[in-house]
């Protein structure tokens, strides 16, 4: 009891050198690491993976290869009724996965059994086409306008000279 104050408090710890502080704080299983503790038949634990949240998040690639293996392993399952959820769950897969891959295996198969066009491929733009063709449309009838303009122009004139009277709806118009 001599060592504790009157306030009822134990005095401050005793310091200890480096040394002595890394002989007492040493576990015991870091100190008996000896031949007898290693288990020659163990595999070595897998790598654990980054828990922190990554800055810049990255989608998921699939390679085809994934895709066809894991349809095929859902159809199997489906057939034998082992569950296609726990296939999802175990891939870490969501179902919208398998109906997205089913979807593109389908256009697929589609796309490859669809007759191919044989030859080079045509270089004629279509829409660039028919801007010409409007182009050209266009110059024809501002000609044929043009035209009809002098040909009402010289009937003028001509009415003018020899005194005919203008339609009422005619001299309206400029």
């Amino acid at each position: 009891m001599n060592s504790q104050l009157k306030n009822g408090l134990s005095p401050a710890p005793t310091i200890l050198s480096g040394t002595e502080r890394m002989e007492a704080e040493r576990s015991e299983a870091d100190s008996s690491a000896g031949p007898e503790k290693i288990v020659p038949n163990r595999p070595p634990a897998p790598p654990r993976p980054e828990s922190q949240v990554v800055a810049d998040a990255k989608r998921r690639t699939f390679t085809a290869a994934y895709k066809i293996r894991i349809l095929d392993q859902a159809e199997a399952a489906k057939a034998s009724g082992a569950g296609v959820g726990a296939l999802l769950r175990r891939e870490g897969l969501y179902s919208s996965h398998l109906a997205t891959w089913r979807r593109e295996r389908q256009t697929a198969v589609q796309q490859a059994l669809s007759p191919k066009t044989r030859g080079p491929k045509s270089k004629r733009n279509p829409d660039q086409e028919e801007l010409v063709a409007l182009r050209r449309d266009n110059l024809r009838l501002t000609e044929a306008l043009r035209k009809a303009e002098i040909v009402i122009d010289i009937q003028k004139k001509v009415g003018t000279l020899l005194a005919w009277p203008l339609p009422t709806d005619l001299e309206a118009k400029p």
